[in-house]
């Protein structure tokens, strides 16, 4: 009876490296991919102003609209921007490569280590503001938020170990499904007040307790820190040209294309569901008693409010938004599934980063850059409790870190193309034009990352302040051990192999078993100069009742017999080997240790832990070789896959 195999029922068959270009994404495929962080940042990018001008009470809402305008501008300088990147750098790697090619290394890890702590928090916020739509269409689930969200991101992590292409299938549902549903709930909307119907949200009746009076300087301060929460609506943005590689021919072009239709379609939403909330007075807070509701009292969100408030007695219709909108945030996280795998794997490769990660698993995916960005966000959600209001703080800091250096490479990468005499006269045009519309990105975005740092330090974003630093300098230790390693395993020119002098072998023995004449058996195919059979005696009864079972199978070689009268067995081996091992430096020792290999993992501590410390040791001793000779018991061969025989 064939064994069923967990690991390929939940990822699939492996897929032969020569089949890597079947992966690659048509645009339709390619936008739920790589656009459902930002097309999804549209469902709570306008709370997040909605819930900072709040601190004011109502007073300030009004502002809501200059922030919004603000937001959607940017957000299309840096659509802009970005197709000018997928352009000039079709191979990929977005802000890094960007800055390692035109501002150093230095500007290009910082780019790297802003990247990186972006895309953990956006799966982090993605999922945990998914749970939060789902709870608020069921209010039973509060109690169980960290739960779901660690649940949702397990799920993603499995759907994207079987496959960029195979996922972006599942994915397209939601997403394309959260856009219909959201133009469809603008086409009511407009239709019911059209007609001249008054439409209000559930909370525009409840009163919104103020924290203090803003004016001066400190109603400056509160407006920038509403435009700065709202900038979650770019969350995002630069995936596609981290991933353009994943595009089918003509890259460039339809990573270009993918990008406008994102930009688009983001516009036009976040500005349709702004509108909407002032029109219908939405009322959110992060607090529900500062709405005058009793403490613990759950809120729903305000796109929830929308919905509800929009399709009225269409209940269905409601609960369809607040399906796909939980769908499109949860699966907004695999917008960084495929981000953050790809920069991990250029970032080993450039030896900034642990070589396991450049590796592609046997579905042709980054498969250990999925887990560790998987482990990464559950223990952020884990930490954070999954509390939305106070993830949120952490987020878009690296965002705009990015921004800021790839836009500013960018405005570096042509001036370069202008001052090449290789540049033809003709395209010089163009290329003016792109470093213009680059050059203003690039100030923008620095203008924003210095109010997101001014507005939400205090408010947590100082660990995200911490963290890019510690990940710069990991990934310049990466580098630093890589090159000394590198150095001391260099080949001398002048240096051929040389055989040893001397081959010693000792074979470790525990008793007279069928694990330990396989391993002298092994040992004698060496042919080694010196053949000893070791173990190690607690008393003289022991050490004559092995003498006797060695004289008894005759094995043909000598048994040497250790005395520890403390009863260790490690200890007494070392020493005998660090003997032999500081004779002659011509000299080679091997150790032959027979080891059990079981089936089950609950077998594994029953067995061989001598062997496993005695291996710890002898890999620090210089002049050793270990050499292990495997002794399968029945479990590990009724446990070995089928078809294979050994």
């Amino acid at each position: 009876m064939r064994r069923i195999n967990a690991k390929r029922v939940l990822v699939g068959e492996p897929l032969d490296t020569a089949r890597l270009g079947e992966t690659l994404l048509p645009k339709r495929l390619a936008l739920p991919i790589f656009c459902s962080d930002p097309l999804s940042s549209v469902a709570y990018a306008t709370e997040e102003i909605l819930l900072i001008l709040a601190l004011a009470g109502v007073a300030l809402l009004h502002l809501t609209w200059y922030a919004a305008a603000a937001i959607v501008f940017l957000l299309l300088v840096v659509v802009a921007s970005y197709r000018q990147t997928c352009h000039a750098y079709p191979g990929g790697g977005g802000a890094y490569v960007v800055s390692a090619e035109n501002l150093g290394q230095t500007a290009a890890l910082t780019a790297a280590s802003a990247l990186l702590v972006d895309y953990v928090m956006t799966v982090a916020v993605s999922v945990v503001s998914g749970v939060s739509a789902i709870t608020s269409a069921i209010p039973s689930l509060n109690d169980h938020e960290v739960a779901l969200s660690v649940a949702f991101v397990v799920l993603l992590t499995l759907m994207n170990l079987r496959g960029v292409r195979e996922s972006g299938r599942v994915f397209a549902i939601p997403t394309y499904g959260f856009v219909l549903v959201i133009y469809l709930m603008f086409a009511v909307a407009a239709v019911r007040l059209g007609t001249g119907e008054t439409i209000r949200a559930e909370s525009a009746h409840l009163p919104i307790t103020a924290e203090g009076t803003y004016t001066g300087i400190a109603l400056v301060f509160l407006a920038m820190r509403a435009f700065a929460s709202g900038c979650t609506a770019l969350t995002g943005v630069e995936a596609i040209s981290n991933g353009v590689p994943a595009f089918r021919k003509p890259k460039a072009k339809n990573a270009a294309t993918t990008l406008a239709a994102m930009g688009a379609l983001s516009a036009t939403m976040f500005m349709g569901i702004t509108a909407l909330a002032m029109s219908y007075q939405v009322h959110v807070a992060a607090d529900p008693t500062e709405l005058g509701l009793p403490p613990g009292t759950a809120t729903s969100t305000a796109l929830a409010q929308i919905g509800r408030a929009t399709f009225g007695n269409w209940h269905f219709l409601f609960y369809l938004l607040q399906a796909v909108t939980a769908g499109v945030l949860i699966l907004a996280a695999n917008t960084a599934f495929n981000g953050f795998p790809m920069l991990a794997s250029i970032l080993a490769g450039d030896q900034y980063a642990p070589r396991q990660l450049a590796n592609r698993g046997d579905r042709l995916v980054y498969s250990n850059g999925v887990v560790l960005l998987a482990l990464a966000a559950i223990a952020l959600i884990v930490a954070f409790d999954a509390q939305l209001t106070r993830l949120i703080q952490l987020y878009i800091i690296g965002v705009f870190v990015s921004f800021t250096l790839s836009q500013a490479g960018m405005v570096r990468h042509w001036g370069k193309e202008l001052a090449s005499p290789a540049t033809p006269p003709e395209e010089r045009v163009h290329i003016h034009r792109r470093r213009a519309i680059n050059a203003v990105g690039a100030s923008l975005t620095a203008l924003v990352l210095v109010i997101v740092l001014l507005t939400k330090f205090t408010h947590g974003a100082w660990l995200v302040v911490i963290a890019m630093p510690l990940l710069f300098l990991g990934m310049k230790g990466v580098r630093r051990h890589y090159e000394q390693v590198a150095r001391q395993v260099a080949v001398d020119p002048h240096v051929t192999p040389r055989k040893p002098a001397r081959h010693h072998v000792l074979v470790l023995v525990a008793a007279v078993q069928a694990p330990t004449l396989k391993a002298i058996g092994y040992a004698q195919g060496l042919r080694p100069d010196t053949l000893t059979a070791v173990t190690v005696a607690a008393d003289e009864g022991e050490a004559a009742r092995l003498r006797e079972a060695w004289a008894a199978h005759d094995p043909g070689l000598p048994l040497k017999i250790l005395h520890s009268p403390y009863r260790e067995v490690v200890g007494p081996i070392m020493a005998h080997v660090q003997e032999l091992a500081a004779g002659d430096a011509t000299d080679v020792l091997s150790v032959v240790i027979p080891e059990y290999v079981v089936g089950h993992w609950w077998e594994q501590p029953l067995h061989n832990q001598n062997a496993l410390r005695l291996k710890a040791r002898l890999l620090f001793t210089p002049g050793v070789a270990v050499i292990d000779v495997p002794y399968l018991l029945e479990s590990a061969k009724s446990a070995r896959p089928a078809g294979r025989e050994g």
